[in-house]
């Protein structure tokens, strides 16, 4: 499994160092594909043929959030079926987004700020996890790919992009 990452994001190199144990456990290879700009994209794609990936997990950042829609055409045109954190990624051709809703994060944050700027301490408020996710799934680009998205798969999936 190809991982594009954008290496001028600290954390993601955290993210890209512990994906191979799980990857291990997994039986899976990882091919990491380190991008900094816009016009990295084709050359860790022409990487991505030498390397001959079955899938790709893109590590979202401002990057890959941008280029996303160019991200899902090189995965596409190099019929690799593809995974993001976010479902604007689906949206603009990838096969599948999982990750927290992000407006609903952006909703309980705001209560955070309300509750400090009326005098609570931050180091009072609790920490949370996500509790909403997001699993949009692209039906066009799994046929496009040759893809059959199973039943089972499909009925957990919160969208389901025709």
């Amino acid at each position: 499994m190809a991982v594009l990452w954008d290496s001028a994001v600290p954390d993601k190199a955290i993210e890209v160092n512990e994906i191979p144990e799980a990857a291990l456990k997994l039986g899976v290879q990882i091919v990491p594909l380190e991008v900094r700009e816009p016009e990295d994209f084709e050359r860790v794609f022409a990487a991505h043929v030498l390397q001959q990936a079955d899938a790709l997990l893109v590590l979202n950042s401002g990057l890959t959030l941008t280029h996303r829609a160019r991200i899902a055409e090189l995965a596409s045109s190099n019929r690799l079926p593809s995974i993001s954190e976010f479902r604007e990624s689906a949206f603009a051709g990838g096969l599948m987004a999982y990750g927290s809703n992000r407006f609903e994060t952006f909703r309980r944050a705001a209560t955070y700020v309300d509750k400090i700027l009326k005098g609570t301490k931050p180091a009072d408020l609790p920490i949370e996890q996500p509790a909403k996710f997001d699993f949009a799934i692209n039906l066009k680009t799994a046929q496009a790919l040759g893809l059959t998205i199973p039943r089972s798969v499909l009925q957990q999936a919160t969208e389901i992009i025709q």
